[in-house]
């Protein structure tokens, strides 16, 4: 059984409350138990949880908590991502101001105003100076995956309470929805959490 998941690369508290209502909202699977400050799972553990959900698309949280290089959401991300049984539509990746600074590039980004823009934005959602190209923690390992399309986007769940669970979390609403549309997929669709 084959199923087509959306990266998402946080899973703090924060960030789980905002992708279960974006997931939610948008009649989708989440697979809450992805969330942790590291992610508490292994990559052969969160594709059982993938495999088990009754239709896709899934959303699944990776989070590395500040670690440098190659840490524990990053290694269940790359055994995720090239599982013979997963299609990878994209990423969600996070900006921070983590101690170790990693970045990855982007093919976009949307800023906490909600709109698209071709440059990489901070953890508030403000664009930076750069073109297509994002800092965060759990972004080390992105451009090795060889992802359809990575959206950047702030701080998930926060960028001053613009992107809260209580307000429709609508800045990672709409980079989960911009993955999907270019993606192309139209498969089922019916909400809930695992």
């Amino acid at each position: 059984m084959v199923r087509h998941v959306i990266l998402v690369t946080d899973g703090d508290k924060y960030a789980c409350e905002a992708v279960e209502q974006a997931a939610k909202d948008l009649g989708y699977r989440c697979i809450s138990r992805s969330a942790g400050n590291p992610t508490p799972l292994t990559g052969e553990e969160l594709v059982t949880l993938i495999k088990q959900t009754p239709h896709d698309p899934v959303v699944v949280m990776f989070d590395d908590c500040g670690f440098n290089g190659k840490g524990p959401g990053e290694q269940a991300m790359e055994y995720v991502t090239h599982h013979p049984d997963i299609i990878p539509l994209g990423a969600v990746a996070v900006a921070s101001h983590s101690s170790y600074q990693e970045w990855t590039r982007v093919d976009v980004s949307v800023d906490q105003n909600g709109e698209l823009t071709p440059y990489g934005v901070d953890k508030n959602g403000v664009p930076d100076l750069e073109i297509g190209r994002i800092a965060g923690d759990t972004v080390y390992i992105l451009d090795r995956l060889h992802l359809p399309l990575i959206v950047g986007v702030g701080d998930i769940g926060k960028m001053y309470g613009v992107d809260a669970a209580s307000q429709g979390s609508p800045i990672t609403k709409a980079a989960i929805q911009l993955i999907l549309e270019r993606s192309g997929f139209s498969g089922p669709k019916n909400g809930s959490e695992e």
